[in-house]
């Protein structure tokens, strides 16, 4: 087959940017976040609560002024290489659980989605979550508020934690919790913050995040090489390229299906493993030898660089410049692994020509992912004894048209290959 990439599909018509949440396809600018998980008490009261509170959520349109102002400020105030102090923004968003339409009595029916209509307490097992069986029923191991049944999150994204907890407070004032008519009640609050310094844009293992994000076809207007750009229903509910566009009901549409998920990080246990497996090879450190190990388990470098194109050492330079750092396609080790392994995180949740080759598209596998990472740095305590004391992660989010075609998917070519052997043509 040819190497070169499918031309992207005929653009669909403009996208209402003030009809889409601003999380979906531009991410809310932050640098804290936080995951405000309710369940819904009074209906008739939160209907009408939230239809006073509507004007709050913020839209992709406004998102995007947002990033401009953001801009501006860096132009205007970053003079003799000193950082900018940030201004002050919020971005609210909403989202909802099968259970929350049905407490609604809204018919959620037709977005046919079974992971969405099942609930992730269904997967739990097969996303590898600890936890027993009871009988023929696996029952997780999850933090005791996510066992209660969820009807909806806020996302409160935002500069500050000073910011965020305002912003909070005013949907606790507009939906009147701690009151006698409260329509909801809070189960749980989760806060995530982007890493200090240096590491912003890192998860805890060091090495940066979200860099395979996908472009989208009528919203990104000069995406960089690399995997083609989707259609916008790859992500949005009822627009091309959402494989159940016809069947929508009219409220559906330009919605999105959120995952969140807390996955928590053994970043010492993790550093000692890559420092005891690393590659031994002449000419590298022993650091350099472990940096490598832990590249090709990852497929990138902490910089972001991927070892696809760099597959010794890490190149900065190439991580920082978005016209390469996401320019290739494993075609040039279809048959064997010496640049980038099968079984490399990207390479696996990403497969690229490992696919498109046999005649499978990689457009409806695409996420948008806008996690946060959560917990503190690594103590002193914990490098020395090598072991986790305090909890950090990650707090994942994506969106998809489709959980199955999506996430779910995703999550299964992670545990069982997409492939994990050299193959023969």
């Amino acid at each position: 087959m040819s190497d070169q990439q499918p031309l992207p599909p005929t653009p669909a018509p403009a996208l209402d940017l003030k009809n889409i949440q601003g999380d979906i396809l531009s991410g809310l600018p932050k640098k804290t976040e936080t995951f405000y998980f309710f369940e819904i008490t009074d209906v008739t009261g939160f209907r009408t609560n939230l239809r006073d509170f509507v004007p709050v959520v913020k839209t992709v349109a406004q998102t995007l002024k947002d990033r401009e102002a953001i801009d501006k400020h860096k132009k205007e105030s970053g003079h003799g290489g000193h950082k900018p102090p940030t201004i002050p923004l919020v971005g609210v968003n909403i989202a909802f659980s099968h259970l929350g339409f049905a407490k609604l009595g809204i018919d959620d029916t037709k977005l046919v989605d079974t992971a969405f209509l099942s609930g992730q307490r269904q997967d739990a097992q097969t996303l590898g979550d600890k936890g027993t069986l009871d009988g023929d029923k696996f029952v997780p191991d999850w933090d005791a508020p996510f066992k209660q049944d969820i009807h909806g999150v806020f996302v409160v994204a935002g500069d500050s934690h000073v910011t965020v907890d305002r912003k909070v407070q005013l949907i606790e004032q507009r939906f009147k919790i701690g009151t006698p008519t409260a329509s909801i009640s809070k189960i749980v609050s989760i806060v995530g913050d982007v890493r200090p310094g240096d590491q912003d844009g890192h998860e805890h293992f060091g090495y940066l995040d979200g860099v395979s994000n996908p472009a989208i076809i009528g919203f990104d207007k000069n995406p960089p090489p690399g995997p083609a750009p989707v259609r916008p229903g790859v992500l949005l509910l009822g627009q091309d390229g959402d494989e159940n566009k016809d069947g929508r009901d009219p409220w559906m549409a330009d919605g999105s299906f959120l995952v969140f998920r807390q996955l928590f990080q053994n970043v010492p246990e993790f550093d000692e493993f890559v420092n005891t497996n690393r590659l031994q090879l002449p000419g590298l450190s022993p650091k350099e030898g472990a940096d490598l190990f832990g590249a090709r388990l990852v497929g990138r470098w902490k910089s972001g660089a991927p070892i696809d194109l760099t597959p010794f050492f890490d190149d900065p330079e190439l991580a920082d410049d978005p016209l390469r750092n996401n320019n290739f396609h494993f075609t040039a080790e279809r048959d064997f692994q010496k640049l980038c392994p099968f079984a490399a995180h990207i390479r696996k949740t990403l497969p690229r020509a490992d696919l498109e080759d046999l005649g499978f598209s990689i457009e409806n596998r695409r996420i948008a992912r806008r996690g946060i990472q959560f917990g503190p740095e690594l103590t002193r305590a914990e490098k020395q004894q090598k072991k986790t004391l305090l909890g950090r992660g990650l707090l994942f989010v994506s969106y998809q048209s489709s959980i199955v075609n999506g996430f779910q998917f995703i999550q299964q070519s992670k545990q069982h290959g997409i492939p994990v052997t050299e193959r023969k043509r």
